[in-house]
């Protein structure tokens, strides 16, 4: 857990205390750009990107226990503007070629590990909004905002995305478990 002292050395920029919340938050921050992104060098520059303002704008934190929460929101949104510039999000594809891993496939019950890697194989303009609304709690109205559509296009693609995720948790979850 990240305490008091090493966020006040990272406003006063010592190394050791960034590398102390580099090493601890990382992997959490990682997670959060996997959700969003395929690519891992996609990941590991928006990663930099978050870490970048995360240190830079560590004066801006108001709530010091808030820190892990205020770093994942800046996290999430370095993941949508690399995002806005790289998918139209008021199109979908149809059909998805999926392609899963066999250990996936043959697996009987659905783990969180499970589901990241179905979200993989979804349009990205679906699994965005899907991340937004589900994993982080946004309404369509906030959603529609960020990403410069309408709400009716957020509701639109979180539907696409559900259903996509429905038609890939019964092919491959619970057809194999009969």
């Amino acid at each position: 857990m990240i305490n008091e002292i090493q966020i006040v050395g990272c406003r006063k920029k010592q190394r050791d205390a960034q590398r102390q919340v580099y090493d601890y938050m990382s992997p959490k921050l990682f997670r959060t750009c996997k959700r969003y992104l395929k690519k891992q060098e996609e990941i590991e520059e928006v990663l930099a990107d978050a870490f970048y303002t995360i240190f830079t704008k560590i004066d801006q934190l108001k709530e010091n226990n808030a820190f892990e929460a205020w770093a994942r929101k800046i996290t999430v949104n370095q993941c949508l503007l690399h995002l806005k510039r790289n998918v139209n999000f008021n199109l979908y594809l149809e059909d998805t070629s999926i392609y899963l891993h066999p250990e996936t496939a043959s697996a009987t019950q659905l783990e969180e590990e499970d589901l990241l890697k179905l979200l993989e194989v979804i349009p990205d303009g679906c699994k965005t909004i899907f991340n937004l609304f589900v994993i982080e709690g946004y309404g369509h109205k906030e959603i529609a905002e960020m990403l410069n559509i309408s709400e009716g296009t957020s509701k639109s693609q979180l539907n696409v995305a559900k259903t996509k995720l429905k038609e890939l948790i019964n092919k491959f979850y619970y057809q194999n478990a009969k």
